[in-house]
């Protein structure tokens, strides 16, 4: 009988230490902080790439936002698309070009004119801090996210074709309406696909990492004219 009672009390440590150890693998320093350490990393990769964004404050304005950006040729390509509703009902739309350092605007007729000013929100510029580890405005801010974030561990699902899975993440000390967020990172690739946040229904989508960007760019941004030279 003796013997039988403490098989019995050996197991039940058995199993308590493995519960234990269960909770802190899922719950402790380990299983969000390393994924997004994984996505932090993956994202050090990364040459070209496409986000999409809508938010809707309902009954004040919807607004849709695209980027592509193209490491290698500095090319950063952005479209906004805003509807206001309501007593200042109206649209506005705007397709804007920046290549190495120049900014170009779509016009009606679809052609492209250059402005005379220089914008710093271009593509090597992102992928500067993309290459760094350092967070921009484009993809999701996922090293404030290891720093600042609680992360839990959601569940799997399909966002444009590619399976990930979803983390929860609250910002510690976040402004109001953008302390939760949703970030869903790829399965293979540890690449972000999906971001959420509380903030107007936002959603944003991120796709075509690596792929060639097939950008309409106006012929004196892939020439430009050089600089006289003066002779002495």
């Amino acid at each position: 009988m003796g013997d039988r009672y403490w098989l019995w009390v050996g197991a039940r440590l058995l199993v308590g230490v493995a519960i234990i150890a269960w909770a802190l693998s899922y719950l402790g320093t380990g299983s969000g902080e390393k994924e997004f350490q994984k996505t932090l990393d993956a994202m050090k990769q990364v040459h070209s790439f496409r986000v999409a964004s809508a938010t809707n404050q309902v009954g004040v304005q919807h607004n849709e936002m695209l980027w592509e950006v193209d490491c290698n040729r500095d090319i950063l390509h952005h479209q906004m698309h805003m509807v206001m509703t309501g007593s200042n009902a109206g649209e506005f739309h705007r397709d804007e070009l920046y290549v190495k350092g120049r900014e170009y605007d779509r016009q009606s007729d679809g052609s492209w004119r250059g402005s005379y000013y220089q914008n710093t929100s271009s593509a090597e510029w992102y992928c500067r801090n993309l290459a760094q580890g350092t967070d921009s405005n484009l993809l999701p801010q996922i090293a404030t996210m290891i720093k600042r974030g609680i992360i839990q561990k959601g569940d799997k699902k399909t966002v444009d074709g590619v399976r990930c899975r979803e983390w929860l993440v609250t910002m510690k000390g976040g402004y109001s309406g953008l302390e939760h967020d949703t970030v869903c990172l790829g399965l293979e690739d540890h690449l972000p696909y999906e971001m959420t946040v509380d903030w107007e229904n936002s959603r944003t989508s991120f796709s075509d990492y690596n792929a060639p960007m097939r950008l309409d760019v106006p012929e004196a941004a892939l020439h430009p004219a050089s600089a006289p030279t003066g002779s002495n």
